[in-house]
């Protein structure tokens, strides 16, 4: 069974849509005709991707500015969400942060859990009821290779995500046969643009050309992914040599030789 097809009346939801894979995945959506709620904290940004959206492809396109780490915001839009056609959910917006967590800020530590487990998990108990009962519908997860191996200097995404990706591909297995497609993304380093070398952060100081990917390759092959519910998609050599690494290397292993490098990104 392929994923529900668009309707005047339903909805696919996309977290974290006002940049990066969020924008290739609305982007990629409405170019298959399906009707959008787009949610992040930047409402000029989603603003604007909708205005296009809704020109380039005839879909409807709403807005919801809100922060999805704020438990009493998010709240409110979970309800929503219950009420309404949801067709697919992409479970996108994440933060991540770098370096001893002992020197981070606890409250920013915080919202990264809340944002990157606690809402994917809220969002998606919302939108399941509906989905069963319709035995049909899409849920994208958008977890980490990082998920799968402890990371040093990385604690508090790599735990987020390690639920993520726990998370998602446990829900498909429970959904097996109920038309319930569910999908683990898992993509390595991600690019929207070329970076100009004066502005280059340290990420793309790092990590070589070859092994970026962008954004609307990533957003391609994890909705068709999705619409054929394979379990998890893995887009980029860096992303698959580190899942290969974090489910078949010892851990002892591998924990100091990646925590030195998220090292360097703590600066």
């Amino acid at each position: 069974m392929s994923l529900p097809s668009p309707t005047a009346e339903s909805r696919a939801v996309v977290t974290g849509a006002s940049s990066g894979i969020g924008v290739a995945l609305a982007t990629e959506l409405a170019a298959r005709g399906y009707s959008l709620i787009l949610v992040a904290r930047r409402g000029d940004l989603l603003e604007a991707l909708a205005t296009e959206l809704r020109a380039r492809y005839g879909v409807e396109a709403e807005v919801r500015p809100l922060d999805l780490a704020d438990r009493e915001r998010r709240t409110e839009f979970v309800a929503e969400l219950a009420d309404r056609e949801i067709s697919i959910l992409c479970n996108n917006a994440g933060i991540a942060t770098f370096g001893p967590i002992a020197g981070l800020d606890p409250g920013y530590e915080r919202d990264q859990v809340e944002l990157n487990a606690v809402a994917v998990h809220d969002l998606t108990l919302a939108v399941l009821p509906g989905m069963l009962q319709r035995a049909a519908g899409g849920i994208l997860i958008s977890g980490s290779a990082a998920g799968n191996m402890p990371i040093p200097n990385n604690a508090t995404y790599a735990a987020t995500k390690a639920f993520a990706n726990t998370f998602a591909e446990s829900l498909r297995g429970e959904l097996k046969n109920t038309g319930v497609h569910v999908t683990l993304l898992a993509p390595g380093p991600v690019r929207t643009e070329i970076p100009d070398p004066a502005d280059a952060s340290i990420v793309d100081k790092l990590v070589p050309d070859f092994l970026w990917i962008s954004s609307e390759y990533t957003a391609r092959v994890s909705l068709d992914a999705l619409a054929r519910n394979k379990m998890r998609v893995v887009p980029g050599i860096l992303s698959k040599g580190m899942s290969v690494a974090g489910q078949y290397s010892p851990r002892a292993f591998v924990a100091p030789i990646v925590g030195n490098f998220y090292k360097k990104l703590g600066g």
